[in-house]
């Protein structure tokens, strides 16, 4: 595996793959199964595959939560090592941003609501950062999780409106046996906290409506940021305590 951290170096290197089906997962590090399932996806159905490992500072709407998210670069390189994964993209801060962030990306409508209103500026660092890295990298296919499923969306929407030559691949979320969708944030939970994290994917796929679910939460101990359906899912982010979770499902599941 080839590790790059220079923009110009890697530049170089993408104009030698010129022919080649280019495989592309973001990422921002803290790398688990779920990630590591992206990759295998993108291997088996490129000639190259690429990941890249950016903590992105502009979508972290609390400086604290950005401080706080685990970082665990050594440990990564090995599991990528593994996976036989062909370049390892990991630039600095001031690479990516050279302009301290004065370009940015909006989207006017979808970025408003449910993760938008409650993160604000979230989705403007997230869609200015992989446009940014789609840009870079020139994939051919870009995979992400549908665990973040309204970013999925929105990433989807952004290729189109600006024509850019890329098929984005979504990925089905990849869940721990105890049911809890796979984050680089779970490692954050005490042993009780992951006990209890594990009500919501379950009231997420009950049969209860909106505000039951909300309800039962609450009555949980869970502070609700929303419960909500759309784009055919059933969507929720919660607070346990300090760490925020987010899940959906598909209403098919319901």
């Amino acid at each position: 595996m080839n590790i790059v951290s220079k923009i110009d170096d890697w530049q170089a290197i993408r104009k030698t793959l010129t022919h080649q089906k280019i495989g592309f997962v973001p990422t921002m590090g803290h790398l688990h199964a779920g990630h590591l399932s992206l990759c295998e996806s993108a291997k088996r159905e490129n000639d190259v595959t690429v990941m890249s490992i950016f903590v992105n500072p502009t979508q972290f709407n609390q400086k604290n939560d950005f401080e706080k998210y685990p970082r665990t670069l050594e440990n990564d390189i090995e599991l990528l090592r593994a996976q036989q994964i062909d370049y390892l993209f990991a630039p600095d801060e001031k690479s990516m941003y050279p302009d301290d962030y004065a370009f940015q990306l909006h989207e006017t409508a979808i970025s408003r609501e449910l993760e938008g209103e409650f993160r604000p500026g979230h989705f403007n660092g997230m869609l200015t950062v992989v446009l940014k890295l789609l840009n870079l990298i020139q994939p051919s296919r870009a995979y992400f999780g549908e665990k973040d499923f309204q970013q999925l969306v929105l990433i989807k929407k952004m290729v189109t409106a600006l024509f850019l030559p890329i098929e984005i691949i979504s990925c089905e979320t990849v869940r721990a046996e105890d049911g809890l969708a796979l984050s680089s944030r779970n490692s954050r939970l005490n042993p009780s906290q992951r006990e209890k994290a594990t009500q919501f994917p379950e009231l997420l796929t009950s049969a209860f409506s909106l505000p039951q679910i909300r309800e039962q939460l609450t009555s949980a101990g869970f502070k609700v940021d929303y419960i909500a359906e759309k784009w055919g899912r059933r969507l929720g982010a919660v607070w346990l305590d300090d760490i925020r979770l987010i899940d959906n499902i598909s209403l098919e599941k319901v």
